[in-house]
């Protein structure tokens, strides 16, 4: 069973949006297809989450996952974005988040809502215990919607909602950017355990952008050096490669290394950090060199650091702040 109710168009905050191009070097996000024929920039693919949040004593519940965080920072940057999701009919009321953000929202009916809760014990905010809360389960790829967007960011929060049979399926769509959180984090009972994931070298030939974090990185390579570790990964076909760390952000992109610092001036929930520095990432990729869109995401990501919930300042503030950092 599919949610229809938001099939109509997706107009961007940002009429130049309308034929987005990649301006320098190779084209990464080359569809195949006319641009006139793109409706979206990027459809993003997991279950909706409902998380709660443990801090100092307090206990708060709150959306997440990538269809949230992701979503929300693309329209916040003037992107056409549209998600795929699974969630329990009786948690639909919380899509309307991304509705009035101008989200085009395909959601499925699950059984379940996942969710994770997400202790922290210290003020170190990279350093949390999670335990499941709640499961939506695979995707039913008969209710795919088949749409046409220059990237599909595959990005669920833990393994079994999406297969290699649904990735095989999106790269045919179009191109994949992939978050290997989706597929390394097993439910363990009611935890988790993160693994190798054994299908990575089928799974990531199909995968034009991956994204990692330092656990994820060494886990998929034994490497504990960052660098060798993504250059081991691109071994596996992606054309670029991003790491997400507690300090910041590197990419590999067309040979090279690029990195930008997190500069939050206060961390106030460490959730969706990863979310929203790929999601703007692969945003202000479409338009700009890979070491523009690293210091952009860096930028974005700082200030969604801030800040509860989703990315909710405006695009000229990121940039503002992007155009002061800098890259190595």
């Amino acid at each position: 069973m599919r949610d229809h109710s938001d099939e109509r168009s997706v107009k961007s905050s940002n009429s130049s949006k309308g034929n987005i191009k990649l301006s320098v070097g190779t084209r990464l996000f080359d569809s195949g297809l006319e641009d006139r024929k793109i409706g979206l920039d990027i459809v993003v693919i997991g279950d909706f989450a409902r998380d709660q949040l443990v801090y100092r004593g307090r206990r708060e519940t709150s959306s997440g996952g990538s269809v949230y965080y992701g979503a929300i920072a693309l329209r916040r940057i003037g992107l056409r974005t549209a998600v795929i999701t699974r969630l329990a009919s009786q948690d639909f009321y919380l899509l309307e988040d991304l509705r009035r953000e101008g989200v085009l929202v395909y959601a499925q009916v699950a059984s379940q809502t996942s969710g994770i809760e997400n202790i922290y014990t210290t003020e170190n905010m990279d350093r949390r215990i999670c335990h499941l809360l709640g499961f939506a389960g695979p995707f039913d790829p008969k209710e795919i919607p088949r749409l046409s967007a220059h990237v599909f960011l595959v990005g669920p929060i833990m393994a079994g909602i999406v297969d290699i049979h649904l990735l095989r399926m999106f790269s045919n769509m179009g191109n994949v950017a992939l978050d290997a959180q989706g597929f390394v984090r097993i439910q363990k009972a009611d935890d988790f355990l993160l693994t190798d994931w054994p299908e990575k070298e089928k799974g990531l030939s199909l995968v034009k952008v991956l994204k990692v974090d330092d656990v994820e990185s060494e886990l998929l390579t034994g490497e504990k050096d960052r660098f060798k570790s993504i250059k081991r990964l691109s071994n596996y076909v992606p054309s670029e490669i991003m790491l997400t760390h507690s300090d910041g952000v590197m990419v590999y992109a067309e040979g090279e290394f690029y990195e930008a610092p997190f500069m939050p001036r206060k961390i106030v929930v460490r959730t969706g950090r990863g979310d929203t520095c790929f999601a703007t990432y692969l945003g202000k990729r479409l338009t700009s060199s890979p070491k523009e869109a690293c210091k952009f995401a860096a930028a974005a990501t700082s200030l969604k650091l801030e800040n509860p919930g989703p990315l909710s300042v405006s695009v000229e503030e990121v940039q503002r702040l992007a155009g002061t950092l800098v890259t190595r």
